[in-house]
């Protein structure tokens, strides 16, 4: 009696060559690389989301900071900027630790210091300390992490040799970049750098603003172009990174927060 063989026989599978191979694992490393950077990049955008960029004209006739005396301070031949953004963050006074900084002038301070102490500038910070920190004449200059969470960033003070403060009033800290404070003339790469703190007390609600203004301030300067929007676009989100963690230094934590509405609610219910 004779049975019939229902299973079909096994497929053969075609060996891929070497070089099919090695292509199939970068294409699979690829894919990878490129999923972590849309996930991080997600990541990061749903972090910073708060944090907006608003108009920021490059023509003195339709920005008044560039009619401002530092500003035409340190580009008196006017040439225009070659990037230019201005980035906000609205925080409500009640996030924030305004009793314990003494008023719009301690904010602004503290805002300043954490732009420079926090974790948006600690990579910047070791390079330049790496690179630069020996050089004759660095000694004064504010490097290491601790001092830069604490100084007063009165104006001449020098930030780990790429950054000098050239006005602190009581709601704007203006630094001057690009290059060394010690080349103090015209620079091809120079540019201006605010922080800055506007307060609404009807509105119950402080704006934090981050300024940056890139100049070719030497007479080669006055035809230049715009940077590429590559490098625009890495600024931008370099500054979103600073706004985050400089605006996390002046915001109470959230025991102190529970704190202040406890205290609001039993003062409202006496």
């Amino acid at each position: 009696m004779s049975t019939l063989n229902t299973i079909a026989p096994a497929p053969k599978i075609a060996r891929l060559s070497p070089r099919s191979r090695a292509f199939g694992i970068i294409l699979g490393f690829a894919g990878a690389g490129v999923a972590n950077v849309a996930l991080g990049y997600s990541a990061f955008s749903f972090w910073t989301r708060q944090t907006k960029f608003v108009p920021y004209s490059p023509s003195p006739a339709e920005n008044a900071d560039l009619t401002l005396p530092v500003f035409q301070q340190h580009n008196p031949l006017g040439n225009t900027a070659i990037c230019i953004d201005h980035a906000v963050r609205t925080v409500p006074l009640a996030k924030l630790k305004t009793t314990e900084l003494g008023g719009t002038e301690g904010l602004t301070t503290q805002f300043c210091r954490g732009v420079w102490s926090g974790a948006g500038y600690a990579y910047q910070r070791r390079y330049l300390e790496k690179k630069y920190r020996g050089l004759e004449g660095r000694d004064k200059d504010v490097w290491d992490r601790e001092d830069l969470g604490k100084s007063a960033y009165e104006v001449g003070t020098r930030i780990t040799d790429h950054f000098e403060v050239v006005e602190h009033g009581e709601d704007r800290v203006v630094v001057r970049c690009g290059d060394s404070p010690h080349n103090a003339g015209l620079r091809p790469s120079d540019g201006l750098f605010s922080m800055e703190v506007t307060k609404d007390e009807d509105k119950g609600i402080a704006t934090f603003h981050l300024k940056s203004v890139f100049v070719n301030t030497t007479e080669e300067g006055r035809n230049s172009v715009p940077l590429n929007w590559r490098f625009q676009f890495a600024h931008r989100l370099y500054t979103k990174l600073w706004m985050e963690t400089a605006v996390r230094n002046v915001m109470k934590t959230a025991r102190q927060a529970e704190e202040k509405e406890g205290e609001r609610v039993a003062q409202k219910s006496v």
